[in-house]
């Protein structure tokens, strides 16, 4: 047999060539699959990115959460088992049926109490065929509740105060999240949206669900400034959307909570009873909000729905009116809206040095996870608290003075000098 050289190197180069076009193919295909990965990557962060509002990141921070729920539950019932402690111990050593310590006797109760309020505490509804209807998910502290939630299983109407085709973060959420969300626009001083939203969600509830299982009002509207400074409309806007929007809600709502024996919660500020020059309409409306749900937890208290308070840090709850990128645009429109009897009386300087001072509240970044946990708490407890206060050490102090201590002794140490 004659060998063909130049036949078996035509063909191996041929065959080379097939298998390099192979791999070349193949490789082209893997790399353009990656970046197609790599560019949806991008782009989705890049779209996390515009989740920024307002003073409050984007992002949880881990920090050393303390739980104020926990205590505050477990504070009283101590005192319960210190006074028991004192009284039995005290018959017991009068009749001499014992010499049993005061001390054993309160830790024999304190451990049996606590035990008993702890399961109390924890205990969990299951959160298939249960909805939950969220207001102002374009705030971060909503969106990740809303996400959160969605996770845990159970049905979540995301409500944005902008139409959802307009809201870059309803469809961010809308990617992430199961098919159990809905995306709804809700704008709390809009009657006919509100309308719409408590049509849809009759219309669309879990399979088998009699009603709403909660509602969460998350939406917000901060305005910061000393009052002669702030505009009409942007008080007028304060109070539509953070009271008037949230009573009329929650009118439109209540048949179907009623039904499912459901739960209504309010994120408020955990600071409106702490006075400050800049924070006077929000501490008012949040103020009034609280009020609201104290007096509407006593109504619905014979019907079976719960009404829980999340008072949240400075910075967790709704969008800053004053942000990073307008701050110095607006402060300069207010400024020269004034009146000369006005800008006379405060000064530039004064006016200059006030609104430096509320950088601080569209600027810094806020851990919103002790918020985050304690909603979602509020939702999948069997038996939420009244009142929730995620707030730090320092933030519990302050307002602790001033709830207690007398004005003027809380002035001289909190106060602004004259």
């Amino acid at each position: 047999m004659q060998w063909n050289g130049d036949k078996f190197t035509y063909v191996l180069v041929v065959t080379v060539t097939a298998i390099s076009d192979i791999v070349k193919i193949s490789w082209e295909k893997c790399y353009t699959d990656k970046m197609q990965v790599f560019d949806n990557n991008i782009r989705r962060a890049s779209r996390r990115a515009s989740l920024r509002r307002g003073s409050i990141s984007i992002l949880p921070q881990k920090s050393a959460e303390i739980p104020w729920d926990i205590l505050e539950r477990l504070f009283m019932p101590f005192l319960f088992c210190h006074a028991a402690a004192i009284i039995i111990s005290t018959l017991l050593h009068a009749f001499n049926l014992s010499t049993i310590s005061t001390f054993a006797v309160f830790v024999w109760f304190a451990l049996s109490t606590v035990g008993a309020v702890l399961f109390y505490h924890f205990v969990k509804v299951s959160a298939p065929g249960k909805g939950v209807l969220i207001t102002g998910c374009e705030s971060p502290i909503a969106w990740y509740l809303a996400k959160k939630l969605d996770d845990l299983g159970f049905t979540v109407y995301a409500g944005f105060n902008v139409p959802v085709e307009d809201s870059e973060e309803a469809k961010i959420l809308k990617e992430e999240t199961s098919g159990r969300m809905k995306i709804l626009h809700v704008d709390v001083t809009s009657e006919k949206t509100l309308l719409e939203a408590a049509l849809f969600i009759s219309e669309h509830l879990p399979y088998g669900a009699e009603g709403l299982w909660a509602l969460m009002h998350c939406a917000h509207w901060i305005a910061l400034g000393e009052l002669e400074w702030i505009p009409f409309g942007v008080l007028r806007k304060s109070l539509d959307l953070n009271l008037l929007g949230v009573a009329r809600l929650t009118q439109l709502m209540l048949p179907l909570l009623r039904r499912a024996n459901g739960r209504i919660v309010f994120l408020t500020s955990g600071l409106n009873k702490v006075p400050a020059p800049v924070r006077g309409i929000q501490c008012a409306t949040q103020a009034a909000v609280e009020s609201f749900a104290a007096c509407l937890r006593q109504e619905m208290r014979p019907r079976g729905v719960d009404v829980s308070v999340v008072a949240a840090g400075e910075f967790s709850p709704g969008n800053a009116w004053l942000n990073e990128t307008e701050l110095r645009e607006q402060a300069k429109e207010m400024w020269s809206k004034l009146s000369a009897e006005q800008k006379k009386t405060y000064g530039e300087d004064y006016y200059e040095a006030a609104m430096t001072s509320v950088d601080k509240y569209s600027k810094e970044a806020a851990d919103i996870q002790p918020t985050l946990r304690v909603l979602i708490d509020a939702v999948t407890r069997t038996f939420p608290m009244a009142r929730y206060t995620p707030v730090t050490p320092q933030e519990k102090f302050q307002i602790f003075f001033a709830e207690h201590l007398a004005s003027s002794l809380y002035e001289l140490i909190y106060g602004t000098k004259k």
